[in-house]
């Protein structure tokens, strides 16, 4: 069991190792992180002002498995941009509109409530399918370099797109 457990961790045959336990936990982690923050269930610390209408408990379950997969797969000093981009439109579509302060204090409650959140579900399912691209993407660079040169832009060899020779 344990020589099962190293193989999986390790490289195997030049691709980029695959972390399966950082994976596992990372989806836990955000799947419970983001649900009490976002109070897509009850709980003690945080309360949501406006009811939920049963898409996002499904939505983060589909955003935690791919940042759950995205982690296990990822290479080495590479940027996570796509990634970053895609768990943070899930979040807001996830997000109770008028419980995040920031959004709050720039457009109001009325702005959110009429023009926010009759969008949060298109605004949610984007977030999954960026970060389902983010997932594709790494799944098919990992096979061509196991970790990114320093400095670089989306897995481009050094010195390409950076602004140096």
């Amino acid at each position: 069991m344990n020589a099962d457990v190293t193989a999986l961790s390790t490289d195997v045959g030049g691709l980029a190792p695959v972390r399966p336990w950082h994976g596992v936990a990372a989806a836990i982690g955000t799947f419970l992180v983001l649900g009490t923050v976002t109070a897509v269930w009850p709980n003690p610390v945080f309360v949501r002002m406006t009811p939920t209408q049963g898409f996002e408990v499904w939505l983060l379950a589909i955003q935690s498995v791919l940042v759950g997969v995205y982690v296990a797969i990822r290479r080495p000093r590479c940027p996570v941009r796509g990634a970053g981009f895609g768990s943070l439109l899930g979040f807001l579509g996830i997000a109770c509109p008028t419980c995040n302060k920031i959004l709050l204090f720039a457009f109001g409650s009325d702005l959110l409530l009429t023009y926010f959140e009759p969008y949060r579900l298109p605004l949610a399912a984007a977030g999954a399918a960026v970060m389902a691209v983010a997932v594709s993407w790494e799944w098919r660079q990992r096979t061509r370099t196991v970790t990114c040169p320093v400095g670089s832009s989306f897995g481009q060899p050094d010195g390409i797109g950076t602004g140096r020779q």
